[in-house]
């Protein structure tokens, strides 16, 4: 019996970040989507129910705070683990972030795919081939 591809929903504003990352995950076997704004992802999120999200905080229309938070709160997509990815650093953001029900935070950088990819091994949405 084969297991079912798992997928990540990137809600991330910026379609050049978010092809680079879609593209290194699916090279780990993910089926990967993409919303360009909180709006869109949260609906997406509720239609696919991705096993993991990736969410940008700064983007237009309904920012990550808000997406983290109408993720949370509905029935539907409470459980699905969110990765919160930013160029914010600062230790009120990271707060209210994981307050918010993010799993984990990472900064935007030279680093932040390595340590996606090692997050999404230890939640075993990725294979540890």
């Amino acid at each position: 019996m084969t297991e079912r591809q798992k997928t990540v929903l990137i809600i991330e504003d910026s379609p050049a970040q978010a092809l680079a990352l879609g593209h290194s995950l699916e090279q780990t076997g993910l089926r990967v989507l993409w919303a360009r704004d909180g709006e869109i992802g949260v609906n997406m999120a509720k239609e696919h129910l991705p096993d993991v999200i990736l969410l940008d905080v700064e983007m237009p229309k309904m920012n990550g705070f808000e997406a983290c938070q109408h993720l949370k709160e509905n029935v539907s997509t409470g459980d699905i683990p969110i990765v919160m990815l930013t160029v914010h650093t600062e230790p009120i953001t990271m707060a209210t972030l994981l307050d918010q029900g993010a799993i984990v935070f990472i900064p935007k950088g030279a680093f932040s795919e390595a340590v996606l990819l090692e997050t999404l091994r230890q939640l075993q949405i990725i294979n540890n081939a």
